[in-house]
């Protein structure tokens, strides 16, 4: 795995977390649509002046289309929260509204469906957790977070 690769997958001795992944190209499409969100948002705020299109837009309501665009972008932003950490705790998953701790008793294993966006952590009783952090768009870098996954299961899920 290159360098720049392990700056997502953090191993530290201080933190009580051993692995973190966080997915790649939904995180970067994600920053770019917030952005677009805002500047076109905005940059209508401000020319959206005076009675030149024909309706009187007031300073209040320039503020409200510029906020718009903001609370658009900040629920765009909302897709870059997944995670998933390992550690001798259990395996954190944090989607896009929750964060959930699965203890290593509850792991029944880790699975990538065919077809599937992103992994799942499968659960007793057939219930399983969407891990959006490991998503199929990422590629190498998602069989890579699957195996570094599975090599510390080995070590902290009970046999």
């Amino acid at each position: 795995m290159p360098s720049r690769d392990r700056a997502h997958f953090m191993t530290a001795s201080a933190s009580e977390w051993q692995f973190v992944a966080k997915p790649r190209k939904s995180r970067r499409f994600a920053f770019g649509v917030a952005t677009l969100f805002v500047v076109v948002h905005v940059t209508f705020a401000i020319l959206l002046r005076g009675d030149s299109t024909g309706v009187y837009f007031r300073f209040a309501d320039q503020v409200a289309f510029a906020g718009i665009g903001f609370l658009l972008a900040s629920g765009v932003l909302l897709l870059t929260r997944p995670r998933v950490q390992i550690g001798p705790r259990g395996i954190a998953v944090r989607n896009v509204l929750g964060e959930r701790i699965v203890d290593w008793d509850l792991y029944e294993g880790l699975s990538f469906p065919e077809g599937a966006a992103w992994a799942r952590i499968e659960l007793p009783d057939d219930e399983y957790i969407a891990v959006m952090a490991i998503q199929s768009n990422d590629g190498e870098y998602a069989v890579d977070a699957v195996r570094r996954f599975r090599e510390l299961v080995s070590e902290y899920a009970p046999t």
